[in-house]
């Protein structure tokens, strides 16, 4: 226990709490409090639904013996692997795109034309992990607890963009992963920024659009700097995360802890849980964007459909070789995401 509570006033001085699930009360009855670093917004679904749902389950799984404490700004987005490993927090959230050449299998849930929802696509994704893509051994060094992605990414500008040709020549944010891959095949100029960044670099002008789910217009505020949305069902591609723990905190717990953990919240549970809070959030940008006056999303036209599944099927191809090269079975692994995301 005195590792938990230590590692939380290191940190208090360098980031500060958010309010959520997790009561004053419930904290001192824990055992064990777990510090989460997280580098989102405060009020992005990722902390104020995500991280409040895996400590209600945390905390429903281990009768109260195990809490959390979430606090933000300890670390930049893509530092936060290493933060993990190092021990400067118990839990985190990653983007791996974040970290190119750090992760390769996890691409193959990015590729554009999968058909469903975020909760379908996290469900699948972490099966088709267990099944093809734990063999990469991609995630060593820290514990791999949860995989999900983002709903379908989209266009978002200042100036309203109705074709996809048009995307080409502008300056896009565009985060690393099969969403480089997708920038390059439309003939963007990409500029990488973490998410964090993207409203002031849009207000700057230093960039003509970001492409990111439809959760961005409210989790990011881009109803107010890009205010036109440019949509293809499915979108351009899907992003990919993960959550992790430290594995010296999970090993510090008792063993009947880490049982109910393993059993009722890691894993598929926790995976479905955050992918269903995402297609929540995605409809509530969706919502958010209807109701701003200003704001507007074009539907790609069926010509720009055909000419993107083009696309798709080119970056589709590059991606399964890249995977297989890295010793898994991409086509195997990719036919198997694609099937698990029609039955869900």
């Amino acid at each position: 226990m005195a590792k938990f509570t230590k590692l939380g006033g290191l940190l208090a001085g360098a980031a500060f709490a958010v309010s959520g699930a997790l009561t004053g009360a419930a904290a001192f009855a824990a055992d064990y409090t777990l510090t989460i670093s997280s580098w989102a917004p405060p009020t992005h679904g990722i902390n104020a639904a995500m991280w409040p749902k895996f400590i209600e389950m945390v905390e429903e799984a281990t009768d109260g013996k195990v809490t959390a404490e979430l606090k933000l700004g300890i670390a930049p987005p893509p530092a936060q692997m290493d933060l993990i490993m190092d021990g400067a927090a118990d839990a985190s959230i990653i983007f791996h795109g974040y970290q190119p050449g750090r992760f390769v299998a996890t691409k193959l849930i990015e590729l554009p034309g999968y058909e469903g929802s975020a909760e379908a696509a996290s469900v699948a994704y972490w099966r088709t992990y267990e099944a093809h893509l734990a063999a990469a051994k991609e995630h060593r060094g820290v514990k791999l607890i949860a995989l999900h992605t983002h709903g379908p990414a989209q266009l978002h500008s200042s100036e309203a963009v109705t074709s996809l040709d048009a995307i080409e020549g502008m300056k896009v944010r565009i985060p690393g992963g099969v969403g480089g891959d997708v920038g390059a095949a439309l003939g963007a100029t990409g500029i990488q920024v973490p998410a964090p960044k993207v409203y002031e670099t849009l207000a700057s002008k230093a960039a003509d659009g970001v492409v990111m789910p439809m959760e961005s217009r409210k989790g990011f505020k881009l109803t107010e700097v890009a205010q036109n949305v440019y949509e293809l069902p499915g979108g351009l591609y899907r992003g990919s995360f993960a959550f992790i723990m430290n594995e010296d905190t999970f090993a510090d717990l008792p063993e009947d802890l880490q049982a109910a953990l393993e059993e009722k919240v890691f894993g598929e549970p926790l995976s479905r849980a955050i992918g269903a809070i995402w297609d929540d959030i995605d409809a509530t940008g969706r919502a958010a964007t209807e109701e701003t006056e200003g704001n507007a999303i074009n539907m790609a036209s069926e010509a720009d459909l055909a000419t993107f599944a083009d696309m798709a099927t080119a970056i589709q191809a590059k991606v399964i070789e890249e995977v297989s090269a890295a010793g898994i079975d991409g086509q195997a692994a990719y036919d198997m995401i694609k099937a698990e995301m029609a039955a869900n």
